[in-house]
């Protein structure tokens, strides 16, 4: 399966009131698994940033001048994600924001060349009333995040893939590896465990301790009564 792990950084937070793009990355994964291939722009907005939005990823309008407007990029981006599933952390954000982007061209929105998953709404079912935002995330599954000093759309891209995978590895791998493995091959999963019974030393040692937790316990050692 090809995934792609998405993050963009804009210059505010609603593209209905006309805020744009400036930072686009995309990091691909192949069956679970970094290939190394990425998709990074910085992007020329073509208006003001605002002042709070630059403070959370530091990019500024000077720095961004002489970068390619989207529309330059656009054609080699969806070249890039066409058929893979996105990965998005809060994906209507980023997803309205590059829908409105292709809207500008007359091109249907992000959900026609591709699909996605948002790791927002897994973490939500998985950790349920506590902070789900990419460095609560990092944390919890120890993703080393220490260079996020500022919002960066490549570098949450790859803290992104980390947590992602952490975050399914348990889920998946067992189904991975039925679905890799040959029809003969199946009947060695259910052979693994493996039983080591007690010798009658061990069982003798064994009843020797629950007597002395039962008499520490007056009688009451739940153990030796079943």
């Amino acid at each position: 399966m090809r995934q792609i792990v998405l993050d963009t950084e804009t210059t505010g937070l609603d593209p209905k009131l006309g805020h744009r793009v400036i930072e686009l990355a995309a990091v691909e994964m192949q069956n679970r698994r970094l290939t190394g291939k990425r998709f990074h722009r910085y992007l020329n907005p073509e208006r003001e940033i605002d002042e709070k939005a630059q403070e959370i990823h530091g990019l500024s309008l000077a720095f961004l001048e002489d970068k390619p407007k989207f529309r330059d990029i656009a054609a080699e981006f969806l070249d890039f994600v066409e058929g893979a599933e996105l990965v998005i952390h809060n994906a209507p954000f980023d997803l309205s924001f590059l829908d409105a982007e292709l809207g500008l061209m007359s091109l249907p929105g992000m959900t026609s060349y591709c699909t996605y998953i948002d790791t927002l709404v897994m973490a939500k079912e998985r950790h349920p009333g506590k902070r789900n935002n990419l460095d609560a995330l990092c944390e919890r599954y120890a993703v080393n995040n220490a260079k996020r000093t500022l919002h960066g759309a490549l570098l949450d891209a790859e803290l992104l893939a980390e947590v992602y995978l952490a975050m399914t590895r348990g889920q998946e791998s067992l189904a991975m590896e039925l679905e890799d493995a040959a029809p003969d091959d199946i009947g060695m999963f259910e052979r693994r465990l493996i039983v080591h019974r007690a010798d009658a030393d061990e069982l003798a040692a064994h009843a020797a301790q629950l007597e002395e937790i039962d008499k520490a316990s007056k009688g009451s050692c739940v153990w030796k009564l079943t």
